[in-house]
């Protein structure tokens, strides 16, 4: 491995090891885990019912990512979100550890100004676009 890809899985590795905290719920509930384009996905169980209930979006989040773990509520999910949230992992390896503030920050300064937290966020809004083949 090149010695930046090293660099960058270290220092997106704090959200990493949040999100690899989800896989032994994930397995002891019936949920699976599989490794795409680099990243570990996590599905179904225990990461299912996080993602609908602790999420603050209507109707819960389809998926999350956390550094170079990928945490969806079910393989469909995660094929439908895949190109969405590895802009997500990219901008982990770009923010590393201050990713997590950074998008918090953001969501909360858009609130203050009234407008919506997660569409417009600008993290949101970058990987809505470079996921989407019909954005302009």
């Amino acid at each position: 491995m090149h010695p930046r890809r090293v660099f960058r899985r270290i220092w997106a590795f704090p959200a990493t090891f949040l999100g690899l905290l989800w896989l032994p719920a994930a397995l002891a509930t019936g949920g699976g885990f599989q490794i795409v384009r680099g990243a570990l996905e996590i599905h179904g169980g225990a990461v299912a019912w996080g993602l609908r209930r602790l999420t603050p979006l209507a109707g819960g989040a389809s998926a999350l990512t956390l550094g170079h773990v990928i945490l969806g509520r079910d393989t469909d999910c995660l094929a439908r979100c895949r190109d969405h949230e590895h802009v997500h992992v990219r901008q982990y390896e770009r923010f590393g550890p201050l990713f997590i503030p950074l998008y918090f920050l953001a969501s909360g300064w858009l609130v203050l100004q009234g407008r919506p937290a997660y569409r417009e966020n600008p993290f949101e809004r970058e990987a809505f676009e470079l996921s989407d083949p019909h954005a302009s």
